[in-house]
């Protein structure tokens, strides 16, 4: 069967299988003290332009957002997101098992707008009652967003000058970060990720890896005792080798930037034969994620044949599904895929 359920179907690209086995037999330390990990970050510190940046390695996306949020958290302090935010939504309330709230913010195709932002916080503080209110500690946003839309350099820069002007950190989930950099409708590069944002992850997990994601404070800012704070949370691998050598191949050659930018290709191929096929799309998203409406009956004989996301149902006879490609995704696929599609509609 045909798959465009997610980008994290497949396995692992093949260099990074290379790797792992050819350093299978090597004896190194644990918890990330290993060579390949100080390889992996320097390479990662450079793609940013941030050589003093502070970076670790966590397996999974929920496992790195709920022990980055409570890092930087206060106890009496919660996180602001759109209410269409992974942490709001699809995390099944582990921000709120470490003890914060998930604030959130009206969502627009996915994204937080500065200037709700800033009345937000304004009125937090200006409200006499405020000390007795969840203090907004700190903004999430996911680029891309969860609706596979991106910020903007500038929209990136607003959400920075006032989290900076409120001081708190700015803090990017950035599982699919690699989708989002190779996108032809993107002005934001690394290093504008660096600047702007105060902590932010580069997701290999959905990009490439195994599992993986690269946690990164370009300040030099991590929380004290960060790594105490990863074991805290049951998020310190002891096996750190197995992290440190597959973002090692990632940032080897431009190799996590080659095989994003292939998914971009497949997912521009992807929305052509769509559109040939008179395909309505909910709405228009320049990275992998597609999301495209379909009538019931015709999903449920196109279900024999591919497997899809469920996202949303618009009305009784309709459903929203997500439409996926990945580093891995095939041509020869697609094209399947789309003659499946003729023959059904």
């Amino acid at each position: 069967m045909l798959s465009f359920e997610s980008d994290y179907v497949e396995g692992a690209h093949e260099q990074i299988l290379r790797r792992l086995a050819e350093t299978n037999l090597e004896q190194l330390s644990g918890y990330g003290c290993d060579p390949y990990c100080e390889s992996a970050k320097k390479k990662i510190r450079e793609a940013c332009g941030c050589p003093g940046a502070d970076i670790y390695f966590l397996v999974g996306g929920t496992q790195t957002n709920l022990t980055v949020i409570d890092g930087l958290l206060a106890p009496y302090e919660g996180v602001i997101a759109a209410e269409s935010g992974h942490v709001s939504v699809h995390e099944a309330g582990a921000i709120e098992y470490t003890g914060h709230k998930v604030l959130t913010l009206p969502q627009h195709q996915g994204k937080i707008h500065a200037d709700e932002l800033e009345t937000y916080l304004r009125t937090f503080w200006e409200d006499e009652n405020h000390e007795h209110m969840v203090y907004p500690g700190m903004v999430y946003i996911s680029h891309p967003t969860e609706y596979g839309t991106l910020y903007s350099r500038a929209e990136l820069e607003n959400l920075s000058a006032i989290c900076e002007a409120h001081q708190i950190p700015l803090y990017m989930d950035g599982a699919r970060l690699g989708y989002g950099l190779m996108s032809r409708q993107t002005d934001v590069t690394l290093f504008d990720v660096a600047r702007c944002c105060h902590a932010f992850y580069i997701g290999g997990t959905k990009v490439g890896a195994l599992c993986g994601e690269a946690v990164v404070f370009p300040r030099r800012s991590a929380p004290k005792h960060f790594l105490t704070i990863i074991k805290q949370h049951g998020a310190l691998l002891a096996k750190g080798r197995l992290l440190g050598i597959q973002f090692d191949a990632l940032f080897t050659d431009d190799l996590y930037f080659k095989i994003s930018r292939h998914a971009i290709d497949m997912a521009e191929f992807l929305k052509k034969g769509l559109r040939e096929c008179g395909i309505h799309f909910h709405l228009e998203s320049p990275t992998n994620q597609q999301f495209v409406l379909f009538r019931d009956e015709d999903l449920d004989r196109l279900k024999k044949h591919a497997a899809l996301s469920f996202w949303e149902k618009p009305d009784e006879d309709h459903t929203i599904v997500r439409l996926a490609t990945s580093w891995a995704t095939k041509e020869a696929d697609i094209l399947t895929f789309i003659k499946i599609l003729k023959e059904i509609l």
